[in-house]
């Protein structure tokens, strides 16, 4: 009986997830022109644009020959990390309306914005990371293990952390202000424009507090030969998304009668 009632449960978590990225799908891609192409578009500009502009600068990027691929290992799952994290963190806003309906939870909903774009993002990395190897000819050595392990740690942060958000926007306004004040200066400083091994001490140790240069260590450890990337830590990334995201579906369980407007 207990078996039966939670197979029930599952069907029903399927179908509601199902809906909801539809319904997501058809909100963010199918009203504006041109839909997904806008997703690839936006990296691929941003990575043209950092490569025009060191290329200047600079003789050649801090690891390989290619500056597209330098910039594109790491503004991609940067992009990917936070971009998670702030679809997640708006998740219950994004389906309020939705979440009256007894066969849809909160779970529901952070789930689904997370595997849409979990599987987005993932799309956008593999076409633009294999444009950039057929028309610019850049050299990469693929270890597919260590690249799928960066996805893996970029998603798990980018869900702990929103969901740890998704609570903090709804409770505490002011919180989401703060958050975009903060989350400014990470672009600067994730590993985008530089390798972490050429930032002398102490700089060094403040910079492998960010989780996201770990992430960016682990993405271009599977694009490039012999760069080890030893700084590169599982078991804080792992550790503070899963710490986030447990804390945050505790509370968000204790208090969605108040988020909701329902106590």
């Amino acid at each position: 009986m207990l078996k039966a009632a939670r197979k029930i449960r599952r069907g029903k978590t399927v179908r509601s997830v199902a809906a909801l990225i539809l319904r997501e799908m058809e909100t963010t891609f199918g009203r504006s022109p041109g839909g997904y192409l806008w997703a690839v578009a936006e990296p691929v500009a941003a990575i043209a644009l950092l490569s025009v502009a060191f290329s200047i600068a600079f003789r050649a990027p801090a690891l390989g020959s290619s500056f597209a691929l330098f910039y594109a290992t790491g503004y991609l799952p940067f992009t990917m990390a936070l971009d998670t994290a702030n679809k997640v963190a708006n998740a219950i806003r994004f389906s309020r309306p939705l979440l009256t309906y007894p066969a849809v939870t909160f779970l529901d909903a952070l789930l689904a914005r997370f595997v849409l774009n979990l599987l987005t993002h993932a799309l956008v990395f593999w076409l633009v990371i294999a444009g950039i190897v057929a028309g610019l000819g850049a050299d990469i050595t693929l270890n597919l293990p260590r690249v799928l392990s960066a996805m893996a740690m970029a998603s798990v942060l980018g869900l702990g952390v929103g969901a740890l958000n998704c609570l903090l926007f709804n409770i505490w306004s002011l919180w989401e202000r703060i958050w975009q004040i903060v989350t400014r200066p990470l672009f600067i400083v994730s590993g985008v424009f530089f390798l972490p091994e050429d930032i002398p001490l102490p700089y060094s140790t403040w910079v492998a507090l960010n989780p996201v240069v770990h992430v960016v260590g682990e993405m271009r450890r599977g694009l490039y030969a012999g760069y080890e990337a030893r700084g590169v830590s599982h078991v804080y990334v792992y550790g503070l998304g899963l710490g986030c995201l447990a804390l945050g579906l505790v509370l968000l369980r204790r208090h969605q009668r108040t988020i909701l407007g329902e106590g």
